[in-house]
């Protein structure tokens, strides 16, 4: 065999080899498809979650919030996503004072019927509070009077 085939061989073995470990790591890769959050009612003291199509709308005692969607959660079932919280008081409302509506990241995983929910304020560590919800399960609010 002479130098030059046995480059010849060499390379060519080479990209054989290269094309075969494209395609068995195409073949192992799993496709990350995101699902959408089960709509409907969730609930766990303190909170009730309910889930339509494009967003959600929550209560909490003395406080309300809405999800923006689209509602995804990744291959894992987990989610991160954008929305608002306001407080609310007891008492008459003034005319004059608006309600804070502040930004916040409603964040978890659901595994079954279960969910478990992260609030904490956008640029902040400070965490307004942890859930485990049902899906379907019965919410406890006690509102502001």
């Amino acid at each position: 065999m002479t130098g030059k085939n046995h480059q010849f061989y060499l390379i060519a073995g080479l990209i054989a080899g290269l094309v075969t470990i494209v395609f068995v790591s195409a073949s192992f890769a799993k496709p990350r498809r995101l699902q959408k959050m089960p709509q409907g009612a969730w609930g766990a003291p303190h909170i009730n979650l309910n889930v339509t199509a494009n967003s959600a709308e929550v209560e909490f005692d003395c406080a309300h919030g809405k999800i923006n969607g689209p509602l995804t959660l990744d291959s894992r079932g987990r989610f991160n996503l954008a929305g608002s919280y306001t407080r609310e008081h007891g008492g008459p409302i003034r005319e004059d004072i608006k309600a804070i509506e502040r930004p916040v990241r409603y964040s978890g995983s659901i595994v079954g019927t279960a969910m478990n929910l992260k609030i904490t304020p956008v640029g902040s560590n400070e965490v307004i509070g942890t859930f485990s919800l049902t899906h379907g399960g019965p919410g406890r609010v006690f509102k502001c009077r």
